[in-house]
């Protein structure tokens, strides 16, 4: 029997989220039963809601960094039980038969990963919906443990921002003795600083003002230089490993490339509407790397959740009713918000 389930959805990309009731698959041997507690506010979510990337499917309901209870599993779950605390991220399913996914990279199957909204189920049965909602169903393979110590609300956005910086920090592998720079101390940023800071790396904070100076510091950062100053590229020329760039907006890329050592790292994760010129010269000077990062694997993302927890590492959150979600739309469009918006499902 299926099971309903109550939320959030567009229902047309012009026009606002709107209260939607719609029905959940019923429970699989291997599927986890999840009662949202809470869910985070990703900027994807409003790009998809409002069909800026082009593709979105409607209705929607969307919501990527879900925390909750499990409040049923089926007859061939192992490694949950009810009452655990879990979380469920960007992705719901995958092949698991590829080359990637046999590497535990499921965020780069080679047949696509079934997104947790606006995806196809990959029986064809119909659209994923995301975590605006008060339950989920979701294959225990794509399910996470959320650490004791952590708080739902404050680990939600950790199954989105926090994994999109902890893969590449991992990879490039930051450390003692390692120059990082964050470029943009936003939902993204904010968890880079943490994040690096806890790692050990010697942590700077790029950002176009010196607003959030303190902010950078209390969360970690050891130097803070705003890219609004012309002085600063010619500061630290030369002086980063590794720096991530959160930064959506429309940037100058090969003046981030110029701050990098021989055989640095530029890293991109945010994902900027306009293609962005890149010159052969910014890379070749010193061997310089331009990468991507995509969110990361699910055994990366626990193992992230377990680094969190270890640390004590969650997000920076404002907390919100569901029936403000549209006007907290409308601050993350503006950058209003230190650093990522939370809906409380109780207030749903």
């Amino acid at each position: 029997m299926s099971l309903p389930a109550r939320g959030y959805a567009a229902i047309d990309p012009k026009k606002p989220l709107e209260p939607y009731s719609f029905v959940r698959r019923d429970p699989r041997a291997n599927d986890v039963v999840i009662e949202i507690k809470f869910c985070g506010i990703c900027h994807s979510d409003i790009h998809q809601a409002r069909d800026e990337w082009g593709g979105s499917r409607f209705p929607m309901v969307p919501g990527h960094e879900i925390a909750g209870v499990v409040t049923k599993i089926g007859a061939g779950v192992k490694k949950f039980k009810v009452g655990d605390h879990v979380g469920v991220g960007c992705m719901v399913d995958s092949c698991l038969a590829c080359e990637n996914c046999k590497r535990h990279l499921e965020q780069y199957c080679l047949k696509g990963f079934t997104g947790t909204y606006n995806g196809q189920e990959r029986d064809g049965s119909g659209l994923t919906q995301g975590g605006y909602s008060n339950q989920i169903v979701v294959r225990e393979e794509f399910v996470l443990k959320i650490p004791a110590n952590l708080p739902l609300d404050g680990a939600a956005p950790l199954l989105c921002a926090g994994i999109t910086l902890y893969s590449p920090l991992s990879h490039w592998k930051a450390g003692p003795g390692k120059r990082v720079a964050i470029v943009g101390l936003g939902g993204l940023g904010h968890m880079g600083v943490k994040i690096a800071h806890a790692m050990g790396a010697e942590v700077t904070v790029l950002s176009h003002s010196m607003r959030k100076k303190d902010d950078a510091r209390r969360l970690g950062a050891d130097h803070f230089f705003a890219t609004s100053d012309e002085n600063t590229y010619a500061q630290l020329r030369g002086h980063f490993d590794l720096i991530i760039n959160t930064v959506s907006a429309a940037q100058d890329w090969n003046s981030l490339m110029s701050l990098l050592r021989t055989d640095g790292a530029l890293v991109v994760v945010g994902i900027p509407e306009e293609q962005v010129p890149v010159g052969a010269f910014s890379m070749i000077r010193g061997r310089i790397s331009l990468a991507g990062s995509l969110i990361g694997g699910i055994q990366e993302t626990q193992e992230m959740l377990d680094f969190c927890g270890r640390h004590g590492i969650v997000s920076e959150i404002e907390k919100v009713a569901m029936k403000d979600v549209n006007a907290a739309f409308e601050r993350v469009v503006k950058s209003d918000v230190r650093y990522r918006f939370v809906i409380d499902m109780a207030t749903l």
